[in-house]
């Protein structure tokens, strides 16, 4: 009995231990599964992880692409710049940047006029901070108010807002207390420590010659953290000023995302040290142009020297063509400043001090060139002003007249055969005239000659009103007539933005008041004001039968070295002239056309080889006008529109200079655009 209960128990005893191993093998195989997992499934991803708590990823921008004219030649170049450059290695020291800063001084030749006005500013804060605490310019203290200092002192001034208060107050003759010496040791410290934190490379000089890049490489240990950047770039600009303002700037190496463009930078992904675009084009298509970054993973050796080790390769900028022609460009330019350096300021011109020109394709908004120039009328100094052709509003007068003989006969207040006579208009005691008495003009002759009182009709009409010879004017429908006619206006792109492809383009002023007189003041262009580029839309929307296109400069992007086209430009029809109205257009291009042939536009257009079509305007400003001219050509089959404007250039007065647009500046443009796109 006892051999059958030790028998029992033996067999229970053994089914424990075989559960019980069953249940360590299991556990086993379980933890066996999690190191396969662990060491082979996920090993990537943790080795990921640990890269990211054990180094620092750094983010180098590749060479940007270049901007090209239509003709293939280069606007905007990226060239090979030798950088010095600089990762923090670990357990430095402030007083160790300092040393570094200053040995950079003493052994390069670095000149402190490569700095900017902000770098500057910032090297004086900095060197501020290195002066005795007993020293009044201890931290640029004394250019704070006893206000500010209390609040700094009290710790409710942070310290952006202490440098937003000191950047106002630094000025040349703070920045002259520096030494040279001072100054660039002061610069290279502030770059030396921008990216302590985040643990980025820092470009400390740029474009260094290849002698100093030579001392660098080959006494690396005297320079701990330094190296050279044979990768680095920087833009150049050919053809200097031309253009200049519309093609941009690009943030230095140095200087990374620009202070008023960060938030929208970063939004976009950009590391704080990339250079990309400021202004201009080189802002609007900076995505296009910037590439692709190199990401590399920084670590640390046993003496705290950083390594890298890449794992994304750069990618190139796209290159990116654009519709102007440089060599028109020029010639454009040359006209319009040499024309404003002979005319302002002379007798019947004292206040004039601006002007404008652009062109485009009518057929498809392709912008061929546009140029602008301002002087300071008592240094005579110029400034080019390209960019105020869709940055700055002028009075219109006269040569948006074509949009209102649409308005009237698309209405039907007045028929292209019926004739109005022109003639001093009496409304209520006050007389209303054109510049002469035309008599009798129908619609084509109105536009021809500039008739006012042809013009004032056409609002009188609209307005659900009658001219009676020295009674005041009785407009039922004044108001809705100013909404009208805006309407009207905005067919041909006047009073809207454009669309341009281009930071800062501005729509419109909006006339202020709406009494009758008014009414008639908005008919002959002297109400709201546009931009020259609209000015050419609208003349374009003529020259096109009534189709608008939208205007821009850019055709296509490309990758570098390659004829593969990534992204491409097609013309945008934006807008077409109700149907049935299209008659009404042939009208407003015989007026303009008769503008030409009859010498109203001047003899030079008249006289052109090719048949143009175009409009004057002169807008009264105050004791001043505005002389404007817009056109197309050739007649038969539009390939070129152009608007010029001439803001303050001549007196208010029967003794009115020419318009200058007309007779200095348009003629030998259009010249040199049918010598180079000469008509088949």
């Amino acid at each position: 009995m006892a051999k059958k209960r030790t028998a029992k128990n033996q067999k229970t005893v053994s089914k424990r231990i075989l559960a019980l191993s069953l249940i360590i093998l299991g556990l086993f195989a379980v933890l066996l599964a999690r190191l396969i997992w662990l060491q082979v499934i996920e090993n990537r991803a943790y080795t990921e992880k640990k890269d990211d708590y054990t180094s620092v990823r750094q983010y180098n921008s590749p060479p940007r692409g270049q901007i090209y004219d239509r003709n293939g030649k280069v606007l905007a170049k990226t060239v090979v710049s030798h950088n010095f450059v600089y990762t923090s290695p670990q357990g430095m020291s402030y007083d160790d940047y300092e040393f570094y800063a200053d040995r950079i001084v003493h052994v390069f030749d670095v000149d402190p006029d490569q700095f900017s006005t902000r770098d500057k500013q910032e090297a004086y804060m900095t060197w501020t901070g290195w002066l005795d605490p007993e020293d009044e310019r201890y931290q640029a203290r004394n250019l704070l108010s006893a206000a500010q200092r209390e609040l700094l002192d009290s710790g409710e001034m942070s310290e952006s807002e202490r440098y937003a208060a000191l950047m106002k107050k630094i000025g040349d003759e703070q920045i002259s207390e520096m030494s040279d010496e001072d100054l660039v040791k002061a610069v290279i410290y502030q770059r030396m420590t921008s990216n302590i934190a985040a643990g980025q490379e820092s470009v400390i000089l740029e474009d260094v010659s290849d002698a100093d890049a030579a001392y660098l490489v080959e006494h690396k240990t005297e320079f701990p953290g330094f190296d050279v950047d044979f990768g680095g770039w920087k833009r150049e600009y050919p053809y200097g000023e031309t253009l200049s303002d519309v093609i941009g700037t690009v943030s230095s190496s140095t200087e990374g995302l620009p202070a008023d463009k960060l938030e929208y930078y970063t939004a976009r992904g950009y590391q704080l040290n990339a250079p990309v675009g400021k202004s201009g084009l080189e802002l609007q298509y900076n995505d296009l142009l910037a590439g692709r970054e190199e990401i590399s993973l920084v670590t640390y050796n046993s003496n705290g020297l950083a390594q890298t080790e890449v794992i994304q390769q750069a990618q190139k900028g796209y290159d990116i063509v654009i519709s102007i022609d440089i060599e028109l460009q020029q010639t454009m330019d040359d006209v319009v400043k040499s024309t404003l350096q002979s005319n302002a300021g002379t007798r019947r011109r004292e206040n004039f001090s601006s002007l404008f020109m652009c062109m485009m394709e009518p057929e498809n908004g392709s912008l061929l060139a546009l140029s602008g120039y301002q002087m300071d009328l008592e240094t005579r100094k110029l400034t080019y002003f390209a960019s105020g052709n869709y940055t700055s509003l002028v009075n219109p007068g006269s040569s948006i007249k074509g949009a209102t003989v649409y308005m009237g006969l698309t209405e039907g207040v007045v028929q292209p055969q019926e004739t109005i006579m022109d003639e001093v208009m009496n409304i209520g005691g006050e007389e209303f005239g054109s510049f002469n008495n035309y008599g009798a003009v129908d619609a084509r002759r109105a536009l021809s000659v500039s008739s006012n009182v042809y013009m004032f009709n056409i609002a009188i009409r609209l307005a659900g009103g009658s001219y009676v010879n020295g009674q005041p004017l009785s407009l039922p429908n004044d108001q809705e007539t100013f909404v009208k006619m805006r309407q009207y206006y905005s067919m041909f792109g006047l009073g809207n933005a454009t669309g341009l492809d281009i930071p800062g383009e501005v729509d419109s002023y909006v006339g202020v008041g709406s009494n009758p007189g008014l009414l008639l003041n908005f008919a002959i262009g002297q109400f709201d004001m546009y931009t020259p580029v609209q000015l050419m839309q609208y003349i374009s929307v003529i020259a096109e039968d009534g189709r608008m296109y939208e205007p821009h400069f850019f055709q296509y992007a490309q990758e570098v070295n390659s004829e593969e086209v990534v992204d491409m430009k097609t013309k945008n029809l934006k807008n077409t002239v109700p149907e049935g109205t299209e008659d009404n257009i042939k009208v407003v291009q015989e007026g303009m056309r008769a503008c030409v042939t009859d010498g109203n536009c001047g003899e030079k257009l008249k006289n052109l080889e090719q048949p143009m079509a175009a409009k004057t305007g002169t807008a009264e400003v105050g004791d001043w006008t505005t002389a404007n001219l817009v056109g197309y050509g050739p007649v038969d089959d539009p390939k070129v529109s152009f608007a010029c404007s001439a803001p303050l250039s001549s007196v208010n007065s029967k003794d009115v200079a020419p318009n200058i647009c007309g007779s200095d500046v348009v003629p030998p443009v259009l010249e040199k655009y049918f010598e180079l796109y000469p008509v088949k």
